[in-house]
């Protein structure tokens, strides 16, 4: 069950980096709003001692309980739809001891189980018989699309679009047939043009009528204007930081954060505060932080002894990369307004914690000696 390894083995280049990561995070969600720093700081101790925890298991016999992970899985997320906690529309949350219990969010969760269940999937996959098998991709789709139908009912539908990125990347870097991708790519691109014809008919199902507006807004500024002003207040929040921005904590009405423009600000739109109040040289920074954490996942990736280790540490790199470029995107008006955490940045606790424990395994990867 434990890994026995020397300490040399042991990746403290990530650690060093989650760390600056999250105390960064502290930091800055502390000067967004200090009623949430003492849980922020609980959040992140809980974390890293479960990272630490799951790093010493090994993932072999993680991956043995894929099955059951998965059914996990889609059980919370069955509990979400039916006992949720409702917060602006969305059900996303399940509370644990009534008014003033603990609260945590299962989409977060679900993240590191459908990687760790994908990886393990695919790996059988290819022992047996081939990735590029109808058994294998039929499986791939059921599995995959069971859970994410879950998550966008709640709905959530930024996870939803994160998800997907994360686990059709992994079918590709576990051999997926070029032939398959051009079908692939074939059937979408008509799939999405029906899409954006059908959520602008009166009686559609499939959105919430404030994620098709904005949707609509971000296609067609000019026709369906700007309804949406909480992108809008986070790019002037980002421009006005210039280049060393305006200073941590900074009490006055001549900033965004203190003029209450953007709402929640400690969470989707976090890095508004940070573009804000450090400026070009903070994004910048925080920018290259999240990417040497991606890319010691991938240098885990390409040294894992066997193809499950490969798409595990590939699927959490993938995550961290996909869910920072949505978030920052959707704070400076490159993508439509859609909410997700900044890995380690944003207050989320459910966020922190799960990438967290998705890191502990990844560590655990990199101490395994590569067969090659």
């Amino acid at each position: 069950m434990f890994t026995k390894f020397s300490r040399k083995d042991y990746n403290f280049k990530l650690v060093i980096l989650l760390l600056i990561a999250i105390i960064f995070g502290t930091v800055v969600i502390d000067s967004a709003d200090s009623s949430f720093t003492t849980k922020r700081i609980v959040g992140a101790v809980v974390g890293l001692i479960l990272m630490f925890f799951v790093s010493f298991i090994n993932y072999e016999f993680v991956c043995k309980f894929y099955v059951i992970l998965y059914g996990i899985n889609i059980v919370m997320l069955i509990l979400v739809l039916l006992f949720g906690v409702e917060v602006n529309n969305a059900t996303r949350w399940i509370m644990i001891g009534g008014a003033g219990g603990v609260q945590f969010q299962p989409s977060e969760f679900t993240k590191i189980f459908m990687i760790i269940f994908i990886a393990t999937l695919l790996d059988k996959f290819e022992q047996r018989s081939s990735i590029n098998s109808f058994r294998c991709l039929l499986m791939f789709i059921v599995t995959v699309g069971a859970t994410l139908l879950l998550i966008v009912s709640e709905p959530d539908l930024s996870t939803t679009i994160c998800l997907t990125l994360v686990l059709v990347t992994m079918l590709y870097l576990a051999g997926l047939s070029y032939k398959i991708i051009g079908i692939g790519i074939l059937i979408l691109i008509p799939l999405v043009g029906s899409f954006l014809w059908y959520i602008q008919q009166p009686n559609q199902v499939l959105l919430q009528d404030y994620q098709v507006s904005r949707i609509m807004q971000f296609i067609f500024p000019d026709q369906y204007g700007t309804e949406f002003s909480q992108q809008n207040n986070s790019i002037m929040a980002i421009g006005s930081g210039q280049l060393t921005g305006k200073g941590l904590n900074t009490s006055t009405m001549a900033t965004v954060k203190d003029a209450n423009f953007i709402s929640e600000q400690q969470t989707d739109f976090i890095f508004s505060v940070v573009g804000e109040e450090l400026g070009f040289v903070g994004s910048v920074f925080i920018i290259a932080i999240i990417l040497l954490i991606v890319l010691q996942c991938i240098k885990i990736a390409r040294e894992a002894k066997d193809t499950k280790g490969m798409l595990i540490a590939s699927g959490i790199g993938l995550l961290i990369g996909y869910q920072s470029f949505i978030n920052i995107a959707v704070a400076t008006g490159v993508l439509p307004n859609t909410g997700i955490p900044l890995p380690f940045i944003s207050y989320g606790l459910s966020s922190l914690i799960s990438l967290l424990i998705g890191i502990g395994v990844v560590l655990n990867i990199s101490i395994q000696k590569s067969k090659y």
